[in-house]
This record gives structure tokens, C-alpha cells and sequence, in this order.
């Protein structure tokens, strides 16, 4: 995503910290400079649900309480605004804002809260661990509450696991795309919560992909758990609304549903451009990754990258079967902090480089098809994970067909248009 401060004027999370953990400084992820709002221009700031421990704080006085978190789980405190001085007049120019932060763990620990125990989803709970691997169940080193993985032996919380919990928090930052699995960790956290009457206190972040919906619907015979519903790949909600919705279309086991209070996020419109502080995932580093992510992970269920291994991460895609005259751009995925075994590891890849493209509106479908197109051995570029991140055979076969982008496209419409009536009223944001 794009901050346009000037015309926006998004800024984040300005509220005290009413605890006294110890701080760290968090800079914007975004890697794109923007400009200083103008005085005149600022409009009320975004307070996401974290932060607003006054409506929140008299919920878990006295209980017993699990939090479902990982390193996004935070409340942001100051806002810091550095300048550079212009080596010819001296004059100070904006640079950037950061914020310092303390994790919601560490501050209602601090505010004498009890909590029991810590879970975590996909990556772990301090957002370390690649896409897929299985995570451990451990102590952490800074609180010594005990983590349990909903990414390992089971995605599901275990009825002795949540037996001496009043309450559980889930506090996780979304990207809005269904194959991120966020929102499938929510669905059996809702689920076990039902079946032994414990609330969920959900507190809302805004959705960085907020603002449209798109992709085929996914059927129910491809479910999985990167794909877990009947809904488009670009779902345009937050968590708090997609909670909502699974409550409402009775999708948990037996259609119960769960008791959840959500703490909605202050200042928000879905169309509003939000920059993301903190990585939500070790392979999304900044808002173009994001912002490319629901197009690119498609690149995931074929034989080429997405950039893993790279600093480009969902910015750029290739492989080594590309034609090299039609992809001019080259790079070599070797193992890093987000990816221990990339795809094509230390092999040269051939493709294109997106990271300077605008911000989607859309799901983007022509990079895929253009790699089909392009690439030397047809039969093999797809595998089995391309359905189940489609949700349907319809679109590979779409693509092996010929179809374009537009035509694949007029395909959707009917079922967005259903689902966009039937998300109506799950709605709590413009």
C-alpha cells in the first residue's frame, strides 16, 4: 500500500501506554518514503483495538486469561517523526515516522492481568518460523508463560488446554487474503472457545487489503487450511467482521457459535490506505509485498518463486525454466531468515521484478499467465498446492485453456456479487 499522508492523513496508533514494559522501537515497513501531513490536513487517527485498554482492561480484571498472539500482537505508544537537514540550506525535510511499542503480553502483565498461557499460529509467537513449518509448543523466555502451537501437532485448541481460562484474547494482524492463515487459526479458536463456553475478545486491526474483493470462491471440496470457506481469495474484511461472519454463515463444527466481544478499531474506513509497522509474516516485508500477495501467492502452487529466499519477497517471481528472453530479470534464492530451503535454492531464476508497480486494485492475474506462457515445459508448472490456494480446479484449467486475465475474470462476477450481498451484514466498518 501506498501512505499518502497529504491526501489521507493515516497516521497510527497515537495513545500512553498505561504500562510501564520495557519499549522498542518498531520503523514502518512500508519502502516508500512518504510526506509530512500538512497541519490543516490531519484528521483523527487510527486507534487500532489493542490500544484501547480503557474499554478492554475491566473484561479480564480478575479472570483467568489465553491469548492467541504473535509479534503483531502489539500497543503502540509515541510516534516519533525524523528529519533530515539539507546539506545546501540547512533546512529540515521530513523523513519518516516510527513508533515504539510494547507487546499486549508484556503490558497486561504489566497491569497485573493473569494470564496462563500464550497461543500461537502460523510462524510462532514471535513471528520467526517459515511458511509451513511445524511450530513447537515452549516457554517464553521473557514472560515464562507457556506457548502452545495451534501450527503443529494440532491447529485446534485441545478442551484441557483452555480448561482453567475465563476468557481468551485473540490479537493477530491480517493481510485479508484467504490462503493467509491467520483467519483459519481464528475459525478452530472460535471453535474449541463454543465448545466449552468460554468469550473470545477479539481486538480488531484494520485490513491493509481492505479495500475490494476478488478471486474465485473457494469449494467446499477444496477446503483446507489455507482455505478454510466459501470465499473469495480478497476477502476486503478485518478480523473482528470475518469472526462475524463465520458466527453468522454457522461455520463452525455443528453450526455453533461463539461468544465473542470485539473491540472495533477507531477512525477506520476499508478504504483507507494503512501501512503495516510490523512485518505480519517473515516473507512479507513491506506494504508492496502485501499489497502483491494475493496475486503472487499463486506463484506458490507452481515451479517457479515468489522470491523467497530474497529480500524481494512476493515482489518479484522466476524461475530457472522461464524463457530468458522474455524475462529479463535475474535472481538466486539462498537460504535467510525467511526462508531456510528457498524454492530454486542457489539456482538462477528468470523473471520479473514488480517492486516499483503500483498498488494493486485488483487481483492481478497477468504475471501468472504470462509465466505459463513463457515457461519451457508446460505439463510440469503447476502442482496439487495450486488448487487448494485457487480453491477450485476451474481457474488452472482456465489458464491451460488460454483464458485471459479479463475473461477469467467475467467468471467471478456472479459469485462476487453474492458473496459482497451476504458480507453486507458483517460489516463494521464504511
Amino acid at each position: 500500500m501506498v501512505l499518502n499522508f497529504i491526501k489521507n492523513t493515516v497516521l497510527l496508533f497515537v495513545i500512553t501506554l498505561l504500562s510501564c514494559g520495557s519499549n522498542t522501537t518498531s520503523n514502518s515497513i512500508t519502502n516508500k518514503t512518504p510526506e509530512p501531513p500538512k497541519d490543516n490536513a490531519i484528521k483523527k487517527e487510527i486507534i487500532v483495538g489493542a490500544n484501547q485498554t480503557e474499554t478492554y482492561l475491566a473484561l479480564l480484571k480478575n479472570k483467568r486469561v489465553g491469548i492467541v498472539a504473535n509479534q503483531t500482537s502489539v500497543i503502540f505508544s509515541a510516534k516519533n517523526t525524523q528529519f533530515l537537514a539539507d546539506p545546501k540550506t540547512g533546512k529540515k525535510t521530513f523523513k519518516k515516522y516510527s513508533y515504539k511499542n510494547t507487546h499486549l503480553v508484556d503490558s497486561l502483565k504489566t497491569l497485573n492481568i493473569d494470564i496462563k498461557k500464550v497461543f500461537a499460529p502460523e510462524h510462532g509467537f514471535r513471528g520467526k518460523a517459515d511458511a509451513g513449518e511445524l511450530v513447537k509448543d515452549g516457554i517464553d523466555t521473557k514472560t515464562g508463560l507457556p506457548i502452545i502451537s495451534l501450527y503443529g501437532k494440532n491447529k485446534k485448541p485441545y478442551p484441557e488446554q483452555l480448561e482453567n481460562l475465563d476468557v481468551v484474547i485473540f490479537d493477530i494482524q491480517d493481510v485479508g487474503a484467504r490462503f493467509y492463515t491467520y483467519i483459519s487459526t481464528l475459525h478452530y479458536v472460535m471453535e474449541a472457545c463454543a465448545e466449552q463456553n468460554i468469550p473470545l475478545l477479539i481486538l480488531d486491526r484494520p485490513n491493509p487489503n481492505g479495500h475490494y474483493i476478488d478471486g474465485p470462491i473457494l469449494e467446499p471440496k477444496h477446503k483446507s487450511f489455507v482455505g478454510m470457506h466459501p470465499i473469495p481469495v480478497v476477502h476486503g474484511m478485518t478480523i473482528g467482521e470475518y469472526a462475524k461472519m463465520i458466527n453468522g454463515q454457522k461455520w463452525l463444527k455443528n453450526g455453533i457459535q461463539c461468544q465473542i466481544k470485539i473491540i472495533p478499531v477507531k477512525h477506520y474506513t476499508r478504504d483507507m490506505p494503512y501501512s503495516l509497522l510490523i512485518k505480519p509474516s517473515p516473507n512479507l516485508p513491506n506494504d508492496t509485498a502485501i499489497n502483491l500477495y494475493p496475486s503472487l501467492c499463486f506463484f506458490e502452487g507452481t515451479n517457479l518463486s515468489a522470491g523467497r529466499g530474497t529480500d524481494l519477497q512476493f515482489q518479484i517471481y522466476g524461475s530457472p525454466y522461464l524463457d530468458k528472453t522474455l524475462n529479463d530479470f535475474r535472481f538466486t534464492p539462498q537460504p535467510n531468515a525467511g526462508a531456510k530451503h528457498p524454492k530454486h535454492e542457489g539456482k538462477v531464476c528468470y523473471g520479473k521484478n514488480l517492486s516499483t508497480i503500483k498498488p494493486l486494485q485488483i487481483l492481478d492475474l497477468h504475471h501468472l499467465i504470462e509465466a505459463y506462457n513463457s515457461t519451457h515445459n508446460k505439463a510440469v508448472f503447476f502442482n496439487a498446492f495450486f488448487t487448494k490456494l485457487a480453491g477450485t480446479k476451474r481457474l488452472q484449467q482456465q489458464i491451460e485453456q488460454g483464458y485471459t486475465a479479463r475473461e477469467i475474470r467475467k467468471t467471478w462476477l456472479k459469485d462476487l456479487g453474492n458473496f459482497e450481498i451476504m458480507r453486507q451484514k458483517y460489516l463494521i466498518y464504511k
